[in-house]
């Protein structure tokens, strides 16, 4: 089977071809611009290709996967109802199939990576921001409005780094942007007591505050605790109401793994129910860097498989 998969993200976009065993054979990568130079670009990337079987798109949501409309994703100003999946069926008469990111991503480890021969998976993006793909029963939940797994909204704390909309959200607190706002508060309390610390020297961002912690700074050690803390808090909700076998964890964590893990565990033991902590494993992703580009190729294999 020759599938071609596209992700379609904030910032760029890959159209790949592949296989049905997730391996790449060609990619093209091009900055996302304005909405309609983007998808003149996607057309001819896919053209390009020249012929497949199937088509699987993972953009960020919202989406309507069913009806295959991307509605308005915050990182994609302008994208409004896009009849993407209508518009690349009629463009190259071959099926047509679009998920979510964290949905797609989460397809991409259960099938590849490191949530393969699991049946109750859960996997988070934690990068930019953070969205669940839920594995449940051996197949893609996606809910009743394919809104399931948006757990970045949930709050853990009435204050805190503001994410999703919501000061204290989950993804306010385990995102790139909730721990440079962590980073920017305590880089400000230091300054106010004529004090400083070494990762606000320049742009404060996770990547720098990671670093710093890495080389000892006990202030930045101290940001990805209290991350650590909150991802703990996030997880053990889950644990015990979804009870998953395997949890994987995407992005920051497969960067910082050694700054989130102690915290993170020590929170898990003392909130969940031991049945189902102790029925359940917390990785890395495994798939790396070509975690969205095999996503998207998921989305194609699943889609025809009707396993989506």
């Amino acid at each position: 089977m020759e599938i071609i998969g596209i992700d379609i993200g904030g910032t760029k976009c890959a159209v790949v071809r592949g296989n049905e065993n997730g391996e790449i054979i060609k990619k093209v990568m091009f900055a996302t611009t304005d909405r309609d130079r983007t998808l003149q670009m996607i057309i001819d990337a896919v053209d390009s290709m020249g012929y497949s079987d199937a088509i699987g798109i993972s953009c960020g949501g919202p989406l309507d996967s069913e009806n295959g409309v991307i509605k308005s994703p915050p990182n994609l100003p302008g994208w409004d109802n896009v009849k993407i999946v209508k518009m690349l069926r009629e463009k190259f008469s071959v099926p047509v199939f679009l998920k979510n990111d964290a949905d797609a991503c989460a397809l991409a480890e259960w099938k590849f990576g490191a949530g393969k021969g699991t049946e109750n998976m859960i996997f988070l993006t934690f990068g930019t921001g953070l969205g669940a793909g839920l594995i449940l029963g051996g197949r893609l939940y996606s809910g009743a409005c394919d809104m399931a797994g948006e757990v970045g909204h949930i709050r853990l704390s009435d204050f805190g780094p503001v994410g999703y909309g919501k000061a204290g959200s989950f993804e306010g607190f385990c995102s790139g942007g909730g721990i440079a706002q962590l980073g920017q508060t305590v880089a400000k309390e230091n300054s106010q007591m004529g004090k400083s610390v070494s990762f606000a020297e320049g742009e404060i961002t996770a990547k720098s505050i990671a670093e710093a912690a890495k080389n000892g700074d006990e202030n930045a050690i101290a940001v990805y605790r209290q991350c650590g803390n909150m991802l703990g808090k996030g997880l053990s909700v889950l644990i015990d109401i979804l009870n998953p076998e395997l949890i994987v964890l995407g992005s920051i964590f497969q960067r910082s793994e050694e700054l989130l893990r102690d915290e993170m565990t020590k929170v898990i033991e003392k909130e969940t129910l031991a049945a189902s902590r102790n029925a359940c494993r917390i990785v890395p992703a495994q798939l790396g860097d070509s975690l969205g580009d095999v996503a998207a190729l998921c989305v194609a294999v699943c889609g025809i498989k009707g396993e989506i």
